[in-house]
């Protein structure tokens, strides 16, 4: 390609382009979530090497909160974070308010697993039991 010259990408890998847009840390991190499953276009789950084009939406599910955001224009290489704003149209839920978070169970950071009669509580408070 002559210098100078750019050709607009028609699609790219989904790890790449993830990756690219500053969704995840690293391009392996990304493959990662792929095969994780944690990682959706258009539905569907995505393997890392699953091509996306402008229009396609992606639903990734990375600690604990999901983004949901629609390919606005396709690039591979890693670029700033205002450049990589305008490659994607983010369309995630809003993060839950402080006094909603606050009102949530939460456990103390090494206490191990729920017992079995913390486990039934919690799906009951949750409403997942068939009772």
């Amino acid at each position: 390609m002559p210098q100078g010259e750019q050709t607009a990408l028609t699609q790219a890998r989904v790890d790449s382009w993830t990756w690219a847009v500053r969704l995840f840390k690293t391009r392996s991190a990304a493959a990662e979530a792929c095969r994780g499953g944690h990682v959706r276009v258009n539905g569907s789950t995505a393997k890392p090497a699953q091509p996306v084009r402008p229009g396609d939406e992606i639903r990734i599910r990375a600690g604990g909160v999901e983004r949901i955001v629609i390919v606005e224009r396709v690039i591979t290489k890693r670029v700033g974070a205002p450049v990589a704003a305008q490659c994607l149209i983010d369309r995630s839920p809003p993060p839950p308010s402080r006094e909603i978070l606050a009102t949530m169970p939460r456990r103390d950071r090494g206490s191990g697993r729920p017992t079995k009669r913390e486990r039934r509580e919690t799906d009951r408070l949750l409403g997942r039991t068939e009772d």
